[in-house]
């Protein structure tokens, strides 16, 4: 689809680095959030027995990094399922293509 996906976890570099391992991962997975970047798009910080993290927060980026959709969570239910993402993308580049294009454009 063209699409790129990214993360971000809380977690150690040596701890992200087991999380692709284990479950295959094939996209950049940063590590070390803190909680002055979560608190900066607005993710909900939970603070626990390790210092803390953030609750999933997802984004949905077009071209030129404009949000087309959002999902903010407070506990284990509320993730965006592939499918999802993949039938909102779907959905909005056909009607891009569809739009008339401006004049001269």
């Amino acid at each position: 689809m063209g699409c790129t996906v990214y993360a971000i976890s809380v977690d150690t570099q040596e701890q992200a680095q087991g999380m692709v391992r284990e479950f295959g991962l094939t996209f950049p997975v940063a590590y070390g959030l803190t909680r002055e970047e979560s608190d900066s798009f607005g993710a909900w910080w939970i603070e626990d027995q390790h210092g803390g993290h953030n609750q999933p927060t997802e984004f949905l980026l077009g071209r030129g990094g404009t949000v087309l959709g959002s999902m903010y969570t407070s506990g284990q239910v509320g993730r965006m399922a592939p499918e999802e993402a993949i039938r909102f993308i779907t959905t909005r580049e056909r009607r891009r293509l569809e739009q008339p294009q401006a004049a001269g454009g």
